[in-house]
């Protein structure tokens, strides 16, 4: 297996170790996933449209911009004060309980 090293801005980073926590992964498995669905999306010969004409690229843009404008929305700050300690952010219990409320108890259902 080869290594990569990829550079992001903290708040993506921050984002990512949270939603990896939340499924029980890693961000590597994250980004390996996400690679391996590109290549496979290449290799049957699509553009990845989507049926209103846009690429999946531009959905992908245009849910991120949506994302962190709602967070504006909401007041969600993406400080430095924010980020939780090492080992909160590796209280998976929690997290997935914090998940599950979040999503009204929905989640894995």
């Amino acid at each position: 297996m080869k290594n990569i090293t990829v550079s992001v801005d903290e708040e993506t980073h921050r984002m990512a170790r949270i939603r990896a926590a939340e499924l029980d992964t890693s961000v590597s498995a994250l980004v390996r996933g996400y690679l391996r669905s590109l290549v496979a999306e290449g290799a049957k010969g699509t553009a990845s449209h989507v049926t209103n004409g846009e690429t999946a690229v531009e959905l992908r843009r245009k849910m991120l911009r949506e994302l962190f404008a709602d967070f504006d929305a909401r007041g969600v700050g993406l400080d430095m004060s924010d980020n939780l300690p090492r080992e909160e952010l590796y209280d998976r219990d929690r997290a997935r309980s914090e998940a599950e409320w979040a999503h009204g108890g929905r989640l894995g259902e």
